[in-house]
Order: structure tokens, then sequence, then C-alpha cells
């Protein structure tokens, strides 16, 4: 489920500041795109989308100073709709008087920024984009793993909190422990964080709940992820088969976006944290340009060809 955006959560993360309107920044955002009513400035507003953040720049604020006053006060008050949450002027320009008239009369915050407008419209599509985006609760733990998100699965009861709290004891970095939000930044990657209710506690059986932050301290924590792999925990059988090369290919798919799924044999006497943590750096590694597969293939294929000459 997404989160619930006020326009105050936009002034505080993304660098504006209140011009006009400090009353009315409890209105809500419901959508993360943002609207250049270049347009609407001439008039045309048959594809206007009033529940939008509305960005005004150079160009619009340029033109508006071509207008007479009652012509701008028509179309100002035309885009001040009661959906329209808030109006943003970049670039540190000033503000026509006409614009803070229909927003006041419609109470409807101005926010400015010296940023110009392509910064300020990648920042705010940003930060709405992650926080409108729809989640998927996922049963597991994500861990900050030399700043590769590390999602960890596993059935109830295999390991995963007792492994994520080695790794942070490693010097790893909690995302979230039991449940992970997951929600969709952009279409090839997904971010997972804590819910509120759980933000950096853990559950150890026998123990109880603990404050990761407050035992290890701020470092040992991190708000939010992109998640680069998936680590099965499963419980080893005799029957049961396990990719011992990597090059399984298996793939964990949320919201369509697909992770690299690995299955881990959980067995006593495995020391599941320092294996996920090669893991990860086997994974950066092939990243890099690096595949010890492909270095067991050439050794393989050049021992073949020495016995073949003999």
């Amino acid at each position: 489920m997404a989160e619930v955006v006020k326009v105050r959560d936009l002034v505080e993360n993304t660098r504006l500041e209140v011009v006009a309107g400090s009353e009315f920044l409890d209105r809500i955002i419901t959508t993360g795109d943002i609207s250049r009513p270049g347009l609407e400035m001439t008039g045309y507003f048959s594809y206007y989308a009033p529940n939008r953040v509305q960005l005004l720049g150079i160009t619009e604020i340029s033109f508006s100073k071509r207008m007479s006053h009652d012509e701008l006060l028509m179309i100002a008050r035309k885009m001040a709709s009661k959906e329209t949450p808030a109006f943003v002027v970049s670039t540190g320009l000033q503000v026509p008087d006409e614009i803070i008239q229909a927003a006041e009369e419609a109470q409807i915050p101005i926010l400015g920024t010296k940023l110009t407008s392509s910064r300020i419209l990648a920042n705010m599509t940003y930060f709405l984009g992650g926080k409108l985006a729809e989640r998927q609760s996922v049963h597991g733990v994500l861990v900050d793993i030399y700043g590769l998100g590390v999602l960890i699965t596993g059935d109830s009861g295999v390991g995963k909190s007792e492994t994520a709290l080695e790794l942070v004891r490693r010097g790893h970095r909690l995302v979230a422990d039991d449940r992970v939000d997951v929600y969709q930044q952009d279409e090839e990657r997904l971010v997972g964080e804590a819910p509120a209710i759980l933000n950096h506690l853990m559950e150890i059986r026998g123990v109880g709940i603990i404050d990761v932050m407050n035992l290890y301290g701020a470092g040992a924590v991190r708000s939010h992820a992109t998640i680069a792999m998936n680590l099965h925990l499963q419980t080893w059988t005799s029957d049961a088969k396990f990719d011992r090369l990597g090059n399984a290919g298996d793939v964990l798919s949320i919201f369509g976006v697909d992770i690299p799924r690995f299955a881990v044999p959980v067995r006593t006497g495995r020391n599941l944290a320092i294996i996920i943590e090669a893991a990860a750096m086997n994974f950066r590694a092939k990243s890099m340009g690096y595949d010890a597969m492909k270095k067991f293939d050439d050794n393989l294929n050049k021992l073949i060809a020495e016995n073949s000459d003999k």
C-alpha cells in the first residue's frame, strides 16, 4: 500500500521553501507526476491535470509578464483547482501577485527554490515516486552488504534474523527484519525498506525484540536499499539439489522486475553469515566484469588442451 504524502513532506525532503500559504501544507499529494503548465498559461486547459504539483519555471514566469493583470488572474484561478496540491516556482524567480492571489483564494501553498526546473523536477519525481509507489510486503530480511541490498528469505525459523544479526556484528547494515516493504523505483530497480513499526528492530528467538540502532549504533542500520540479489535459505536434505557452480539463472520477480536468486542450504555447522558475505562479494565481482565460473571454464579447457597434447 502506498504512503500518504503531504505537501509538508515534499518541502522537507526536496530543498523547497514556503513562499506563501504555510497554513495549507497539509494538502495531500496523490500522484508523483509533475506538470509544467506551459500550454495552460496560453489558455489551453483541455488536458490539464489539476491533481499534480504545478511547476513554473523561467518559461512560464517570463510568459506571465506579457499577460495583463486580468488575463493572468483568470488563468491562475483556473490552475488553482481544489485538487491542486501546490505551486512550485523554480530558479529563485519572483512569483506573480496574480498567482499568489489565486492560490490564497483556493488555499493552495506556493513553494519556491533556487534550483533549476530540471533539478527540482528530478528531486520531486524521485521523492514522490518512492513514497507513492505501490508496495509489496515480502517475508524476509534485507541487509546492506558492501553497498549491495541482499534480500534474505526462507521458511520461518530457518535462521534469517540470526544470520542478519551476525552480518550486522561483522559491520554490515540492517534495513529491515521479518517484513520488507518493496516498491519499484523504476523499470530496473526495486527498493526495500522497513515498515514504520519495525524500523531498526529485530526479533531474535529466545531473546525477543532488540533495537539494532541502540545496541550497535547508527552505522548498523540503513533506512532503505536497492535490492541487488536474493539469497533463499533452504533446509538441507539428502535429496535436495543445489546449484554448485552459480549459473542456475534463478530469479525472484517482484512487480515484473527480476532479481538474481540463489538457494543456500542450511545445515548444522555452516556459517551462513560468511557464506552470504562471500556471495555478495562474488556478485559484486561479477557486476564489475570478473566471473569465477568463466575462470573455472578457462582453467578446465586449458587442462583438457594440455592433456590432449600428450
